[in-house]
């Protein structure tokens, strides 16, 4: 086997590992099982993983089961044991201090603050005023896309394998962006019937591989917005752009659906930092 072909082969293990936790959040993953997963020897699988991936399984693991606790306190219905032992955690008090070194506050403050519903002291008209919208003419986009049914909040999975699927082909780079496309609106579509695409753009052609295929984004006049903040409170501002902003504005819809892009890295900010793009595409 060539080097470039054993590159692929190892993004295409990494790629099934990164699946195999994402489907398994809630159980014990051990060594063995997932090195069976990749097919390397338990010898030298998390040394693999940690040099494709850029982190350690553990370091996957534990974001991947924090980013669902985000979701799950935004959402409100779980109490705070429950949401702590789903995150892998066998108390209330490791739990929070876990959740407090990456997302800055306690988890009982962040369901508080009430991202998706806004607290009960906060004038209404505070809300109302919360985002600055720009009209832009953006370019057309050419992304490397991969489909994601489900959840939005799961989306990051396809991420991980798209990232891993990239990285090798030789594709990342300071340059690489990337995207997401939601098709559907996650309060009228049952969660497992939603769609989505993670999508990066990359420098140069885009090379068709299983389930990564070319993805053309028009471009034109659009409304947009940057939210500051986790991605589990990104319905707030999609509530507020559809509710306050659009009817007020003059503006109608364009017939194509929105795009996110992520401006900065979630690996490596604390999310109270993650800014993303929201972008409405307009008539």
């Amino acid at each position: 086997m060539t080097k470039p072909d054993t590159l692929l082969d190892y993004g295409r293990r990494i790629a099934r590992v990164v699946d195999h936790i994402a489907a398994h959040l809630d159980e014990t993953l051990e060594l063995e099982r997932l090195a069976a997963v990749a097919c390397f020897s338990p010898y030298h699988f998390h040394r693999i993983y940690r040099a494709m991936a850029g982190e350690t399984v553990a370091d996957t693991l534990r974001r991947l089961r924090l980013h669902r606790a985000a979701g799950d306190l935004v959402k409100g219905g779980d109490g705070m044991a429950q949401v702590a032992r789903r995150a892998g955690y066998g108390s209330v008090e490791a739990f929070t201090r876990a959740f407090g070194q990456v997302y800055g506050l306690s988890p009982g403050a962040y369901r508080r603050q009430g991202r998706l519903v806004p607290p009960s002291d906060q004038p209404p008209d505070e809300e109302r005023s919360m985002h600055d919208v720009t009209i832009r003419d953006l370019p057309p986009l050419r992304l490397a896309a991969m489909a994601h049914s489900g959840p939005y909040m799961d989306i990051g999975t396809a991420f991980e394998r798209l990232y891993a699927w990239a990285a090798a082909r030789g594709l990342m780079g300071p340059r690489v962006r990337a995207f997401a496309v939601y098709y559907d609106d996650p309060e009228s579509v049952p969660a497992d019937r939603l769609r989505s695409e993670a999508a990066l753009m990359l420098d140069g052609p885009i090379p068709e591989d299983g389930a990564v295929h070319p993805l053309e984004v028009a471009g034109g006049r659009h409304a947009v917005l940057i939210h500051k903040g986790p991605y589990a409170e990104l319905e707030r501002p999609y509530r507020w752009l559809y509710r306050d902003w659009l009817p007020s504005s003059g503006h109608a819809p364009a017939d194509r659906p929105c795009v996110e892009e992520y401006l900065n890295n979630p690996r490596t900010l604390p999310p109270e930092e993650w800014l993303t793009e929201i972008r409405l595409p307009l008539a």
